[in-house]
């Protein structure tokens, strides 16, 4: 039951509160997500380190078509589970500093979102998956739409289209595995748990177009190059709150996906193509890497930091190495601690500015000491400082990479000087220098901002002095799912 819980209280809560509209919407939102956070983070705790699948439920949906409502939580997924019941509470605080109009319905669309998240990592049944997959698009449409910049039509638009053209493919594909599953002596039974589509025996044709149909779906929602051109502009475009859950959570879909379907679904597709797309998520990298450097809207660099993280971890994803999905699985809580921090300073800034741009600002430590510190501390945690939470995951992916190709190693490996040139600018530009006309009487953090970075902070140097407490969790699953990758 706690994993069933942990998808209908944001359900629950969010629908009371378009049915309140109390003035006092923003707290219970908080309020709310932060009994999903102490759910989350007891079903961490309690957690026992094995390749089983924990915390179950399961309950007939379409029985006679062989479909179920189920869930659970394993070493795959349960991180994810926390990173989503840590980040959403951390997000609904900060939307305290910005009036939103129609309060109720902004609040309860992050819990809409935070429900369908979770559904997504803990579906055990394939066609469950596809319609938490496809819910979480929802809120976070109306989201951009309703409260972005002046573009968000237009915007929102490319985003939809984008993710609807890649979900049919999953679709398609999670219908023809489906029809091929049946149990010995009943024609015309099928089932859609995900685990008997890992004891399919596809034939190589069938998995090589099965690769295509499912990196596709995961390509635009991560994304990876070239299926990224959305992604700037929505993140750039959405109220910041949604930029934080589609950077912190929402993109870790595409990678979960590939994880807990490609992988052990068609390892003869992977065989086949896996060079191919490895090269694609490398290509990400580094051409991510340089248009950040370009940059001088501090929003848009960070979108292009994201998209050049996430096609490192796709990488490591593809090697098929225990290095590269151990690192692939705590990269994503490692990514989506910083990203959420970074992209929360730049709104700080913006507040504080009305501007985001780098050649407007400068000098803002001078009167800041709390911001700079958080600001270094997640900067440093995204360019991969050792004893911070990106070094153990930047390391253990490399480390994948090099074992599956070493010219790839050697070009995925420029990641970390190119993110040390993108991020350290963009430190400096803003933080140091001569103060301009929008920074000489900047404000230091409120203690609501300080209450957002903090448990950011010490999540940073959590996981890279300590990463074996949430590594260990992860091990057995993992050496579990590479057993199908093998087949």
């Amino acid at each position: 039951m706690l994993t069933l819980s942990l998808i209908l209280l944001p359900v629950v809560a969010a629908t009371l509160l378009l049915l309140i509209k109390s003035p006092a919407v923003k707290t219970l939102a908080l309020g709310a997500a932060l009994v999903e956070l102490a759910l989350a983070a007891y079903a961490f705790a309690t957690f026992k380190a094995d390749a089983q699948m924990q915390f179950e439920f399961d309950y007939p949906w379409i029985a006679g078509a062989g479909i179920r409502f189920s869930g659970g939580i394993d070493g795959i997924s349960v991180l994810l589970v926390l990173l989503t019941g840590l980040l959403t509470p951390l997000i609904t605080l900060s939307a305290f500093g910005r009036e939103y109009d129609r309060p109720s319905t902004f609040y309860s669309l992050i819990l809409y979102m935070q429900a369908a998240l979770m559904g997504v990592f803990t579906a055990r049944d394939a066609f469950l998956f596809y319609l938490f997959f496809e819910a979480a698009l929802i809120p976070v449409y109306f989201l951009a739409a309703m409260w972005g910049g002046e573009k968000r039509i237009a915007v929102t638009f490319k985003f939809f289209i984008y993710t609807i053209f890649g979900s049919l493919f999953m679709l398609v594909a999670l219908v023809y595995l489906y029809y091929q599953t049946g149990v010995p002596g009943k024609p015309g039974v099928h089932s859609s748990a995900i685990v008997d589509f890992y004891n399919l025996n596809l034939t190589p044709a069938a998995q090589g177009w099965v690769f295509w149909a499912f990196f596709i779906a995961f390509a635009i929602k991560m994304p990876v190059f070239p299926f990224h051109t959305w992604q700037p502009d929505t993140y750039v475009e959405s109220p910041t709150p949604a930029t934080m859950l589609l950077s912190g959570i929402m993109l870790k879909m595409g990678v979960y996906g590939l994880i807990r379907f490609l992988l052990p679904i068609v390892p003869a597709g992977l065989e086949t193509w896996g060079l191919l797309a490895t090269t694609l998520s490398v290509t990400g990298i580094v051409y991510g890497s340089i248009i950040a450097i370009r940059q001088r809207d501090m929003k848009r660099l960070i979108a292009y930091s994201s998209f050049a993280h996430v096609g490192l971890m796709a990488a490591g994803v593809f090697s098929q190495t225990a290095n590269g999905l151990q690192g692939a699985l705590i990269q994503m809580l490692a990514h989506g601690i910083n990203v959420v921090g970074l992209f929360f300073v730049a709104e700080i800034i913006f507040g504080r500015t009305n501007s985001r741009f780098l050649d407007q600002l400068g000098g803002i430590t001078r009167t800041t000491p709390k911001l700079t510190v958080y600001f270094m501390i997640l900067l440093l945690g995204s360019v991969a400082l050792p004893l911070t939470n990106g070094f153990v995951g930047e390391f253990l992916l490399l480390n994948g990479v090099f074992a599956y190709n070493n010219w790839l190693g050697a070009v995925a490996g420029l990641t970390i000087i190119l993110g040390a040139v993108y991020m350290l600018r963009m430190f400096q530009k803003s933080m140091f220098g001569p103060t301009s006309a929008r920074t000489e009487t900047f404000d230091d953090l409120s203690g609501a901002e300080s209450w957002v970075l903090l448990p950011l902070a010490v999540m940073v140097f959590w996981i890279g002095i300590y990463p074996n407490s949430f590594l260990k969790v992860t091990e057995p699953a993992v050496l579990n799912l590479l057993q199908y990758v093998v087949k």
